[in-house]
């Protein structure tokens, strides 16, 4: 509850950004959930109320706290093992990289899909950069997702 200052000040950035009703959209719902810090898959957000289509659902904020509240205490993001071995599965040669071109892939097409700007995006939060031969270290790529965006 002692985030709730912070998550009224995104809501009220949404709500500015879209018109000033006092209103949130739920097409706008995981873009919300992900700026007040959470991580929701489009799957949980999709059960908890998010919308396709932009006008299908308007929230207030005391509609979009429950939801809030209830995505803050599942912790359903994956583990370093888990990354771990996923990215084991793409490293041929098991030295500890993998293509940059084939994480982009993986990213884009496979499970929650992103999209080239989030990938880039991502990318950039990370610092992580490819070696001359288009491989990223993975074990290192995995820490600095899981710490979150560095600061500035």
């Amino acid at each position: 509850t002692n985030h709730l200052p912070d998550v009224k000040e995104v809501f009220d950035l949404f709500d500015f950004w879209d018109g000033r009703d006092g209103m949130v959209d739920g097409a706008k719902l995981g873009d919300f959930l992900r700026c007040c810090g959470l991580n929701p898959t489009q799957a949980m957000i999709m059960e908890n109320g998010g919308t396709k289509q932009f006008g299908e659902k308007l929230y207030k904020f005391d509609e979009i706290i429950p939801i809030y509240k209830k995505l803050q205490t599942t912790t359903d993001i994956g583990t370093y093992a888990d990354f771990m071995e996923a990215f084991k599965t793409f490293d041929r040669e098991g030295q500890g990289y993998v293509r940059a071109a084939e994480l982009r892939q993986v990213l884009c097409y496979l499970g929650e899909k992103m999209s080239d700007d989030d990938v880039d995006r991502i990318l950039n939060y990370t610092g992580t950069e490819e070696d001359l031969d288009g491989n990223i270290k993975y074990e290192e790529f995995i820490k600095k997702v899981l710490a979150g965006p560095r600061k500035k």
